[in-house]
């Protein structure tokens, strides 16, 4: 049974614990109401129907002893004042008994008994002895003795039953005050016994849930916390608990078994990648090397080739016949066009190598680098560059130089008819720089965005456009290398848009120059 608790649901758990502290809380105030009714109960006789009717037999009293001693005051003094006080009597008298009488239900037989005994000798009393002495006074005769001893004799009697309703209402009075008293007494131990029951009751669920539910989910939650830390090579301690415990504990430890299969996966696969990656790196490295020596090697025999192709064209140039003069050519353009390319291959192969030093510096100074470069075909062209404050980054100066001059030397190659207008502008875009090379030119068509970036790939002619087809891609090699990223703008419209983006580096913007 204990274990059929133990795996019930938290929910019914929690109901059934919620539902035994509500048991005990409904007996409990339930019973402190039985005993708060009869303490009112008994508060409300003795103060609506005890107390009131001992007071009115003590008004009755008083009414009485004053109509005596007003017939009494009379009979001696023949005096009609004296009479007063009786008639005052029974004025209160009967209010007295009217009053008792509204009580009679609420106060007992016993009580109505002896307000109707009261009653019934004050009555003998008035008609045996007052009314006649009054008479007899009112006709100037004397009041025998006898007379006088027979009405002493039955306002004696008078006072006898005042005397037993006194002393029943005030009986009455002693009980109800002891019933009062024991109510209350009851009421107080039935609160104290209710709120021990509902403490102890509110402290065994504590105990109850707390094993039903906190310990099991604090050893689940410290498996758990060993499988985050990293150990997933044990098993998990399934908790007993409740159902959702047990099967969070299932779930967890399924879980780990997919962990430890996944992660067996990632490290055999990260062994093979490891080893692929070392074999890549060598690759890389040997084939650098290679392209490096290779340049190297192939510049030697290609300089003879081109100094004796220019020995050739200065010697023999109009002595042989016009076919071999451009033989000739042919062949000195050739190297150079291979010197060119060498060169290039040279330049892009560093990129990367780590040559020079990466420093703080401004790319105004790089610009104005650039530009003096290109002086002579900025001249040429009559063209305007139109540089925009630009801020400082850390970089390799040369290689930037190199990215500005190349895609403002293309802004310049490839101008349309009007006068080439270049504008270099920056702007803050989150942690990094974005900087714009845009000009009035040729253009390129949208399809070729990514093609141009590819080494050696040209959308011209070389007899239309000269260039070896590697600028864009040593650009995009540079950018890269400092952590930035190089695309053709495809929206822009009335030439061509590069965008570069470097990371950021807190320096001011410089002032805006103008070429």
């Amino acid at each position: 049974m204990a274990r059929r608790i133990v795996q019930l649901p938290v929910g019914r758990s929690l109901a059934v614990t919620i539902g035994v502290l509500l048991a005990f809380a409904v007996v409990g105030i339930g019973l402190a109401l039985i005993a708060n009714a009869h303490l009112t109960n008994r508060r409300t006789f003795l103060l609506d129907q005890v107390g009131p009717s001992l007071r009115n037999s003590i008004t009755l009293e008083g009414a009485l002893v004053n109509e005596e001693t007003g017939v009494r005051g009379y009979v001696i003094s023949a005096e009609p004042s004296f009479l007063e006080p009786y008639g005052d009597g029974l004025v209160a008298e009967a209010r007295a008994f009217r009053e008792l009488k509204g009580r009679e239900r609420a106060t007992g037989p016993r009580t109505a008994a002896d307000v109707e005994a009261v009653r019934a000798s004050a009555q003998a009393w008035r008609q045996r002895y007052v009314t006649p002495t009054l008479a007899r006074a009112a006709a100037h005769q004397g009041v025998p003795l006898k007379a006088s001893v027979h009405g002493k004799a039955l306002f004696d009697r008078v006072r006898k039953d005042i005397v037993r309703l006194q002393a029943g209402l005030s009986s009455k009075d002693t009980v109800t005050r002891r019933q009062l008293d024991h109510a209350a007494n009851v009421l107080e131990l039935i609160l104290i016994v209710a709120g021990a029951l509902i403490i102890g009751s509110v402290l065994l669920a504590g105990l109850f849930l707390r094993g039903l539910i906190t310990r099991p989910l604090a050893r689940l939650g410290s498996e758990a916390g060993r499988v985050a830390a990293g150990e997933f090579s044990r098993p998990l301690k399934i908790a007993t608990g409740p159902q959702e415990i047990t099967e969070l504990g299932v779930e967890i430890e399924t879980m780990r078994e997919r962990i430890v299969q996944e992660l067996s996966r990632v490290q055999a696969g990260n062994v093979k990648l490891a080893a692929r990656s070392d074999e890549l790196h060598r690759s890389n490295a040997e084939l650098e090397q290679f392209a490096y020596v290779a340049s190297h090697d192939l510049q030697e025999p290609l300089r003879k080739v081109a100094s004796f192709c220019q020995a050739l064209k200065s010697r023999y140039h109009g002595q042989l016949d016009e076919r071999a003069d451009q033989y000739i050519d042919f062949a000195v353009d050739g190297a150079q066009r291979m010197q060119t390319l060498i060169n290039a291959l040279l330049t892009l192969s560093r990129v990367g190598r780590g040559d020079e030093a990466r420093v703080s510096l401004s790319l105004d100074e790089v610009a104005a680098a650039a530009m003096r470069s290109l002086s002579a075909e900025i001249e040429a062209t009559g063209a305007q560059v139109l540089v925009e404050p630009l801020p400082e980054i850390s970089g390799e100066r040369t290689l930037l130089v190199s990215v500005f001059q190349n895609l403002i030397g293309n802004a310049l190659k490839f101008r349309g008819v009007e006068r080439p207008i270049v504008r270099v502008s920056c702007e803050q875009r989150g942690n990094e720089w974005l900087l714009s090379f845009a000009d009035n030119g040729i253009g390129i068509a949208p399809e070729y965005a990514e093609r141009i970036f590819q080494i050696f790939q040209r959308l011209h002619t070389r007899e239309a456009y000269e260039g070896t087809g590697i600028g864009l891609a040593l650009c995009r090699k540079i950018a890269e290398y400092h952590g930035g990223h190089i695309w053709l703008d495809p929206t822009y419209t009335g030439g061509a848009r590069f965008q570069l983006t470097l990371p950021m580096t807190e320096r001011p913007l410089a002032k805006e120059t103008s070429r």
